[in-house]
């Protein structure tokens, strides 16, 4: 599976963006899909997650109420609506695939090249 992120850019805070992230593949719809993300000098966060049916969302409480991820398995796409975001989402955003059960930690089978989010003050 490969994985191509976009969307990404600078937006004010208090703005939105949306994420998107595009597979390769005819079994998109047996993965598990992830967004995580990469702030400057931090380690890579678990951000939110969504089960291969889309059922079922992990959300990171960082970003609970102002995140949603959806998928949608006939364009083998996943989003990240981000809403009022904040400096402190300024980050590189990954998306991943997992084969397996949906995860909050970063044991994801493939992964993305990021695309960088910046929200200015």
């Amino acid at each position: 599976v490969q994985l191509q992120a976009s969307g990404g850019g600078l937006v004010q805070a208090g703005g939105s963006l949306r994420l998107s992230c595009a597979a390769s593949g005819r079994t998109f719809s047996s993965y598990a899909m992830g967004w995580f993300r990469q702030a400057p000098g931090k380690e890579r966060e678990f951000v939110a997650a969504i089960s291969s049916s889309g059922g079922v969302t992990y959300y990171a409480a960082s970003v609970k109420g102002r995140f949603t991820i959806s998928r949608d398995n006939a364009k083998n796409t996943v989003y990240l609506q981000m809403n009022s975001l904040t400096p402190e989402d300024t980050a590189v955003y990954y998306c991943a695939a997992r084969y397996g059960p949906l995860t909050r930690s970063p044991e994801y089978d493939y992964w993305g090249q990021g695309t960088l989010v910046t929200v200015s003050s």
